[in-house]
């Protein structure tokens, strides 16, 4: 029997906004997310080199900090001399005017900082890291270090709607009247508050906010050569998520055909092929998909797709998920596809804007009008602008909608 996904989950509430300070392309940026009801549809786009990539990496980067894993992330993308922000301090308006050479000045006036946010209907997050202070007793003295982190409610920053701060070493959970409580001392310098101060009772926040990170899903190209996941079997459990590689693709489908909306996910799929169908093949341990055309004898296996039709299956498989997550980032989702294809995948992507929140970062126009006519649907057409990603048009009250932490 069909069933309708379920709503994701609004445990934080939807995001309104990401922030950006210090990373690479992005020197100073508060972009507005789109948030409805139940889901809403963001849409990030702009000419090769723009910022789309940095913005999709610097979403990665919040999530890499709930799992604990930020530090690492950083220094796998070369740590922070490569991912700082290289243009100037701050640009003058004859720098703007092209009057004056873009230059730096003769020394920082503050020190170097990469800050990132996130502001939520219920929960926000922001988090600082810079370099490690002078120590001559060690040689690591390029690794990134979290300076503070800050957990508030609603969405614009107040003080007084401040939750749980983390300045150096120490975890605080904030009260009334100024008063604050300790719940984590001796805070590593490569550790988030999120994995040392996440007891569900000692700072409900941290738990809630933590989880609902957790839960977003990113998707980026996925791989469809000889040797991708998506063309071999693999032994099948329910699967109500598909994995980022997509190697869990036939027991994704078999989970939508049992517990999902197998109609529509099988309608979407005819939108695209016409006459087509997918089953899986359950009869081994390793299940096996198979796709069925109008005139040919038997179904062709993921083995046997073009790399266009494996990646828009496993878009598809990505999108009807029984599970939705409060999140969900397509980095590129056209690459590869034909351009009659285009159409077909930007129908999936509002339906399921629909539900719950979406980021598309995308590059083919064709895409791009599709989607923007969506209900709800929030188009960040990016620009560079001495270097640095800029949204044009953006005004000084929107910019404003986010205020970093004192």
């Amino acid at each position: 029997m069909s069933r309708q996904p379920t709503t994701a989950s609004a445990t934080a509430g939807s995001l309104t906004h990401l922030a950006v300070a210090g990373y690479r392309s992005l020197q100073q940026l508060t972009l507005p997310l789109g948030a409805q009801p139940h889901g809403g549809l963001t849409l990030v786009c702009g000419a090769n080199g723009c910022g789309k990539s940095n913005l999709y990496r610097a979403l990665g980067l919040i999530g890499a900090a709930a799992r604990g894993e930020l530090v690492a992330a950083l220094a796998a993308e070369g740590g922070l001399p490569a991912v700082f922000w290289a243009g100037p301090e701050r640009t003058s308006s004859a720098m703007r005017r092209g009057e004056q050479p873009v230059q730096g000045s003769s020394g920082r006036r503050e020190a170097a900082r990469l800050r990132l946010g996130i502001a939520g209907e219920t929960l926000s997050y922001a988090i600082e890291l810079g370099y490690r202070a002078e120590d001559h007793t060690s040689a690591f003295v390029l690794d990134p270090e979290i300076k503070r982190e800050w957990i508030w409610a609603g969405g614009p920053f107040h003080p007084r709607s401040l939750l749980v701060q983390r300045t150096g070493a120490v975890v605080e959970r904030c009260g009334e009247g100024g008063r604050s409580q300790p719940i984590a001392l001796e805070v590593s310098p490569h550790e988030s508050l999120f994995t040392a101060a996440s007891d569900p009772l000692e700072a409900p926040e941290v738990f809630q906010l933590r989880r609902t990170i957790l839960s977003w899903r990113f998707y980026d190209s996925f791989r469809t050569d000889r040797q991708a996941p998506a063309r071999s079997g693999r032994i099948a459990t329910r699967t109500p998520s598909l994995a980022a590689d997509g190697g869990d693709m036939a027991a994704a489908v078999q989970t939508i055909l049992e517990i999902g909306d197998s109609d529509a996910f099988q309608a979407a799929i005819a939108d695209a092929f016409p006459g087509c169908h997918l089953t899986v093949d359950t009869s081994a341990p390793l299940f096996q998909l198979q796709l069925h055309q109008p005139g040919l004898l038997r179904p062709l296996e993921a083995s046997e797709l073009s790399d266009g039709t494996l990646r828009y299956l496993l878009l598809a498989a990505a999108l009807f998920s029984p599970r939705l997550p409060p999140l969900l980032v397509l980095n590129e989702p056209e690459n590869s596809l034909h351009p009659d294809l285009l159409a077909p995948l930007a129908r999936l992507i509002a339906a399921v804007a629909e539900r719950t929140q979406v980021w598309v970062v995308a590059h083919a126009e064709a895409l791009i009008t599709a989607l923007e006519d969506s209900p709800g649907c929030t188009l960040l057409r990016l620009e560079r602008e001495l270097g640095a990603t800029v949204l044009p048009g953006q005004t000084v009250l929107e910019r404003a909608a986010w205020r970093w932490p004192a």
